[in-house]
């Protein structure tokens, strides 16, 4: 009698509600557990972060409505560039395609053995796979700019550091999306080659680098895009390419200069974008 009266007199808390596991009764009459969906209690932490994020940050939404003119007259600046300053912007422009080119062939190259190391199918050593992964994690977690500041510190200023600078960064990218890639490849021609007596390099070789060559050359591609459009800031820094223009133009309020500018590096990355995503199809 008393446990029948307890049963009657409990109360499902609201932890209950939210975590204990719903009983569900099938059609065939039997039952299961199933967990409750915490998409409620997800969904109410999401905005109590988003609105603890707009307090710190003090983001005010009518801020840009009252500033939007000014950022109208800005813009119609820089959309009616100064033409006759542009034999100034090709010396720049041309460093920063250099910068990203060397870059992104220095980064790439050293990237292909490092890749193959970290790569866990290739390399059955698992404290040499772990070193590389680690190296490379900490290469990543470094923004391409402080990569060019601690190079204008230690090489001076000049593109030498931000070649340096988009070589590291790019080593980085690649080296981490061609391990990835490379443990997904078929291993069966690798191990065959094996078992037909050939060492390890020439089994890779023959068996493993045919699948890998295609991605790794998309990927060679994508950072040389992502480095044309970083290597154009690295002059903030010292690093040499046409971020110097461009501050430069920003400090003297020059805006239909920079307007030319932009509109230099925006066709000369529209056309790298173009040309690479039509070599990217021809590999695939």
């Amino acid at each position: 009698m008393d446990n029948e009266n307890t049963s009657v007199l409990y109360k499902e808390t609201f932890y209950d509600k939210i975590f204990k596991p719903e009983i569900v009764t099938l059609p065939n009459g039997h039952t299961v557990r199933r967990r409750r969906s915490r998409t409620p209690f997800i969904v109410l932490a999401l905005v109590i972060a988003i609105l603890w994020a707009v307090k710190m940050t003090g983001f005010d939404p009518s801020e840009i409505v009252r500033r939007f003119a000014k950022m109208m007259d800005l813009m119609k600046k820089i959309f009616q560039p100064d033409w006759s300053f542009f034999p100034k912007v090709v010396s720049p422009l041309l460093d920063t395609i250099k910068m990203s080119i060397l870059g992104t062939v220095i980064g790439c190259a050293v990237a292909l053995p490092v890749a193959i190391l970290a790569s866990s199918n290739i390399n059955r050593n698992a404290i040499i796979v772990s070193i590389f992964r680690f190296l490379l994690a900490l290469i990543r977690t470094l923004p391409t700019l402080v990569i060019a500041l601690v190079c204008a510190l230690i090489f001076s200023l000049g593109t030498f550091s931000g070649t340096v600078a988009i070589a590291i960064f790019t080593f980085g990218v690649v080296s981490k999306m061609l391990y990835e890639s490379i443990e997904t490849i078929d291993m069966g021609p690798f191990e065959a080659m094996e078992a037909l007596g050939a060492n390890k390099f020439q089994a890779f070789w023959s068996a493993c680098v045919p699948q890998i060559l295609p991605v790794y050359l998309s990927h060679c591609l994508y950072c040389f895009e992502m480095n044309i459009r970083a290597s154009a800031i690295l002059g903030y820094v010292g690093a040499g390419g046409l971020g110097i223009t461009i501050n430069e133009r920003i400090g003297w309020r020059d805006y239909n200069s920079l307007g030319t500018v932009l509109l230099s590096l925006f066709v000369v990355v529209a056309f790298i974008e173009f040309f690479s995503e039509y070599l990217r199809k021809k590999l695939s």
